[in-house]
């Protein structure tokens, strides 16, 4: 999946090459660049059974004596991945996340951040792409503000190969500006959903990843402002 391209050109919009994200780098890095993949996975479409199978596979690798919270919502995860075929999933994910007028649940940042859809935020975030030389893939049909093209970006600023961009200062910054104010929300409009069962533990799953994030940012931030008092 990549939802964003890289603009070979910044006045000439139209022409792309894909964005590369690496696989050198510290293994807690990738991991991380590797969940924000998953989630854009299951937030841009439903999960095909091939990606099921793979998260079911996983079961096999975890330690039962791992009792992070983080770990144990993704044996939630795995759960459910093992025990419900690609067409359920399909259907939740139609019935509650695709329609023609409000869906039961929204995806994009805006309609959090600024109560309609396509309003400041996703303009903002558009800017911000711009100034990281990306913008959204031609074949992608959501908006720069859905849930699944945010945590592309976040992918890419931790795995791309210019470090220029792919920092962790421009993680910090995008994190904070444009999925932090609203993940929670986000959640809780899944979690609400009785019927969205299959989506609850990926929701659950999601607010820790994203709440550790939050965690670390502000660490990082605590620790340069401690740094240039010294």
């Amino acid at each position: 999946m990549s939802a964003m391209t890289k603009a070979t050109n910044k006045a000439m919009p139209t022409e792309h090459s894909s964005v590369e994200v690496g696989d050198v780098g510290l293994p807690e890095e990738l991991a991380r660049a590797d969940l924000y993949d998953l989630i854009a996975r299951f937030f841009q479409m439903p999960p095909a059974q091939d990606v099921l199978n793979q998260i079911a596979a996983t079961a096999d690798q975890h330690d039962a004596a791992d009792e992070a919270p983080l770990a144990r919502l993704w044996m939630d995860v795995v759960e459910v991945a093992k025990n419900n075929p690609a067409k359920a999933w399909h259907d939740e994910f139609d019935l509650n996340c695709i329609s023609v007028g409000k869906p039961n649940v929204v995806l994009n940042g805006s309609f959090y951040m600024a109560g309609h859809l396509n309003e400041k935020a996703w303009v903002n975030i558009r800017q911000a792409l711009e100034e990281f030389g990306l913008e959204a893939s031609e074949e992608v049909t959501e908006t720069e503000d859905h849930i699944s093209a945010l945590c592309e970006v976040m992918r890419y600023l931790i795995a791309g190969g210019d470090v220029e961009i792919s920092n962790l200062t421009n993680q910090r910054i995008f994190f904070n500006e444009h999925i932090r104010p609203w993940y929670d929300e986000l959640c809780d409009a899944i979690e609400d959903i009785p019927e969205m069962h299959l989506y609850h533990p990926v929701a659950a799953l999601t607010r820790e990843f994203l709440a550790i994030e939050s965690q670390g940012f502000d660490m990082i931030l605590c620790c340069v402002a401690a740094y240039g008092n010294a």
